[in-house]
């Protein structure tokens, strides 16, 4: 068990996530962000699958076959898209609703956090993006279309543009309300 490992490591990315809200102007969202890495069924989790070099969630699926710690997690933050997955109301099935922009905002604000804990002093404005395409395959069926194609937008914002211009879009998203 890798408790102050594990500890250290949600706190760097919590405060990350908390600065990047900041910014923005969503101090609750900043304040309460990931408050659920805290709890026991997420934090004994991580700290059993510690590595500091990727999520603990994936190391417990290796293992398991299934990450409680994640399934708590995505339950409770609504920062992540898979919170928005329901019963579709036009097709059969599940499907992903559209976010909220400030959650949008804050799933944007945590992917770069993320980033820069994991990759450390190889970070750079594309990580986001690169981690992005990574996963991109799984998603195109559960995240809505609306939110996948202004979460790309994004990506490629701050992987062509950096964080300043980037954060001056957010800014002008957050304040129309929409995307």
């Amino acid at each position: 068990m890798h408790f102050i490992g594990h500890f250290k490591t949600i706190t760097r990315h919590k405060i990350l996530v908390a600065k990047g809200c900041f910014k923005l102007g969503l101090y609750y969202q900043g304040i309460m962000h990931d408050m659920s890495k805290y709890s026991p069924t997420e934090f004994l989790a991580g700290a059993k699958y510690y590595q500091g070099t990727a999520s603990p969630n994936n190391a417990e699926r290796m293992d398991k076959g299934i990450s409680t710690a994640w399934l708590h997690h995505k339950g409770r933050n609504r920062h992540h898209f898979e919170y928005w997955i329901d019963f579709s109301r036009t097709s059969q099935g599940i499907a992903g609703a559209k976010m909220p922009v400030n959650y949008l905002v804050e799933m944007v604000m945590d992917r770069i956090a993320a980033c820069k804990v994991y990759r450390g002093k190889d970070y750079t404005d594309a990580s986001a993006w690169e981690y992005y395409q990574r996963e991109r395959p799984y998603l195109n069926s559960a995240m809505h279309t609306e939110t996948r194609a202004e979460l790309e937008k994004i990506l490629i914002m701050l992987k062509q543009r950096g964080e300043k211009t980037t954060f001056s879009y957010l800014r002008k998203l957050l304040k129309k309300g929409n995307y």
